[in-house]
């Protein structure tokens, strides 16, 4: 008996909601007084186990536990005036060669806070992680602008890139004349706008070709093929390039009031490229091929593209050429020059 005494004394002391339970009767045996709170009796009545648990499925609870022996859910009751989280456990037991239900409640409070601060942690992670995916396509998106893309990955894979040696690169080089001299050079804004427009499109035609951008320089445009990839079209592509964007030219400036004319050369020959810098990276083409690709924009005329012979040579079957007077070409000597007119209708795109 005093065992007895001491075992309900000591349920009566546990901070754990307590019951022994007759289930198919509906009834409650035993109940510690922390159960009492949790789930209390209508008035003056100790009330059926149904009524003092609400949204207890007593028909489930007992298929559940003849299935199994146990049954498990989670619910809400009032402590203090505040909806706590309970989770209720139903074992199936054997007491005094009666079968009866024991059921424990535990507050769940504090698993459910831990919980919540998972998901929150779990939750902000995975939008670091997204903002760090979108940083880093940003960055990659203008690395890619001021590189090609093959430079871009050994970048990636090794943090330092190899100066590349190329024989046969096709280089345009652009520059629009008397540019200093526009009306529009006045208003900083508007010239900065009109050129913006201007090189997007040059943009995008030497995309369309399998071209690089290699830079831009106040209002001069430089793009080259066969870096880093060569192949027998390079000289032709760039060709297609040049004659684009005097198209766009003529067409913009006949529906603008800015005239923007361009002067454009195109070489074919031996460069050097390379990343050049280490806090503000830029990526340029050195050699004799930039060099003469230089003399042949500043030796043709508004509108205008010229190519030295040997690049001639190269595109003669595709395109049509007009050759101008030899001319005495700064650091390369005498050379025959050419106009390029258009593409050959058989080869025209």
């Amino acid at each position: 008996m005093d065992e007895q005494i001491d075992t309900r004394a000591l349920l009566q002391h546990l901070n754990l909601a307590v019951a022994l339970t007759d289930i198919d009767a509906d009834r409650i045996c035993f109940e510690n007084a922390c159960f009492f709170d949790w789930f209390p009796p209508p008035a003056g009545d100790q009330g059926q186990l149904s009524e003092r648990i609400a949204g207890l499925d007593l028909d489930k609870a007992r298929e559940r536990l003849k299935e199994r022996g146990a049954f498990r859910l989670e619910l809400e009751v009032q402590l203090r005036g505040r909806a706590t989280p309970v989770r209720l456990e139903m074992h199936q037991i054997e007491h005094q060669g009666r079968a009866l239900t024991l059921l424990e409640g535990h507050n769940i409070s504090k698993e459910m806070e831990n919980q919540y601060m998972l998901d929150s942690y779990s939750r902000m992670a995975e939008r670091n992680a997204k903002a760090l995916e979108k940083e880093k396509d940003r960055v990659e998106r203008l690395l890619l602008n001021i590189m090609p893309k093959a430079v871009y990955e050994e970048l990636k894979d090794f943090g330092t890139t190899t100066p590349q040696h190329f024989e046969h690169a096709a280089i345009l080089m652009l520059d629009f004349v008397r540019f200093t001299d526009m009306q529009i050079s006045h208003d900083a804004s508007a010239l900065v706008s009109e050129l913006n427009d201007i090189f997007s499109a040059f943009d995008r035609i030497v995309e369309m070709f399998g071209c690089e951008r290699i830079r831009t320089i106040g209002d001069s445009y430089m793009a080259v093929s066969g870096v880093p990839e060569e192949s027998s079209e390079d000289t032709a592509n760039i060709a297609r390039v040049a004659l684009r964007m005097r198209r766009y030219l003529e067409k913009r400036n006949a529906a603008h009031t800015n005239q923007w004319r361009g002067r454009i050369g195109i070489n074919t020959g031996p460069v050097i490229g390379s990343l050049v810098g280490i806090q503000k990276y830029v990526y340029d083409l050195f050699g004799p091929g930039v060099n003469l690709a230089a003399r042949m924009e500043s030796l043709s005329e508004p509108m205008r593209i010229t190519l030295n012979q040997a690049t001639y040579e190269l595109i003669k079957d595709e395109f049509v050429c007009s050759e101008r007077e030899e001319v005495e070409v700064k650091g390369f000597g005498p050379m025959t020059l050419y106009f390029l007119e258009e593409e050959a209708r058989r080869h025209y795109r």
